[in-house]
């Protein structure tokens, strides 16, 4: 890695320490190369010489942005429409219809489904496609019922813009595609605004002493986020999203993540898919 600034133990640990105190994220000496790549752009970008120089600064910046521009380059992950697809799937086929019969949902208008770190926007889309489909098949009208958040500014800029390269989209059928999204002369594809009108994107720090939210869920989904978080990190985070779902809801994480055994009010449904215990 000819001309990247290298990075001391004693570096890596102020920076690793202080995104763990900040946003839960728990940076092991595995993910020292990746730090090093990501962080060094910046660094010599901004006329710093060393990673201990670049900390420094970022301590020192009273407004924040400093802040939120490292873990905005430590946290944007790579994702596509329709990842781990048989979420989708049985979110579609099985939950969304059992909600109705069951009398937890009056009809779609009334779901609240929250995308918990929804990067750069494809799964909130991909959960809005899913809405809409199922939405024609039972010819109802769903409002902008899905909340998708994320800590970096970075990601929701670019989810709100809705523009993706077509290796993003390989997933989705020339139907879909189609029926969603505009083929811009760029060759990227636009999000069209009926799938827009579905989503609202906020900036979330999952490690926020207090959520701003005002009812709770029927869904949420928080996939491929808790890798990050270390076990006691991501039991609290479990416990605030489980008390945040209505009694019945559910809750879908990344296949390559795990929950444990010792779970008192969620209930494992198949593979990543656990709902909570109904009143």
């Amino acid at each position: 890695m000819y001309g990247l600034l290298e990075i001391t133990p004693e570096e890596f640990s102020n920076i690793s320490r202080l995104v763990y105190t900040r946003f839960g994220i728990n940076l092991t000496e595995k993910k020292i190369t990746l730090v090093k790549g990501r962080l060094n752009k910046i660094i010599k970008t901004k006329g710093y010489s060393s990673f201990q120089e670049y900390y420094d600064a970022v301590l020192a910046d009273t407004s924040g942005r400093e802040l939120l521009e490292l873990v905005d380059r430590i946290s944007t992950n790579h994702t596509y429409f329709y990842r781990e697809g048989d979420h989708f799937s049985v979110l579609r086929t099985r939950i969304l219809p059992e909600m109705l019969e069951k009398g937890r949902l009056r009809d779609l208008s009334d779901l609240r489904l929250w995308c918990a770190g929804c990067a750069s926007g494809e799964e909130a889309y991909t959960l809005a496609m899913e809405l809409k489909e199922f939405a024609r098949e039972r010819m109802q009208h769903p409002a902008r019922t899905i909340l998708a958040t994320d800590i970096s500014l970075t990601a929701l800029e670019n989810a709100q813009r809705g523009e993706y390269p077509a290796e993003r989209l390989r997933e989705l059928s020339e139907e879909k595609r189609n029926r969603y999204f505009h083929l811009a002369e760029n060759g990227t594809y636009r999000v069209k605004d009926e799938l827009r009108s579905l989503i609202l994107y906020k900036r979330l720090n999952l490690m926020s002493e207090n959520y701003p939210f005002k009812n709770k869920f029927h869904i949420i989904f928080c996939r491929n986020v808790m890798i990050y978080f270390d076990k006691p990190t991501k039991d609290h985070l479990v416990q605030r999203m489980t008390d945040l779902l209505i009694p019945g809801g559910y809750l879908f994480i990344g296949h390559s993540e795990s929950l444990g055994r010792d779970l008192k009010e969620l209930r494992y449904r198949q593979p990543a898919l656990y709902q909570k215990v109904a009143d």
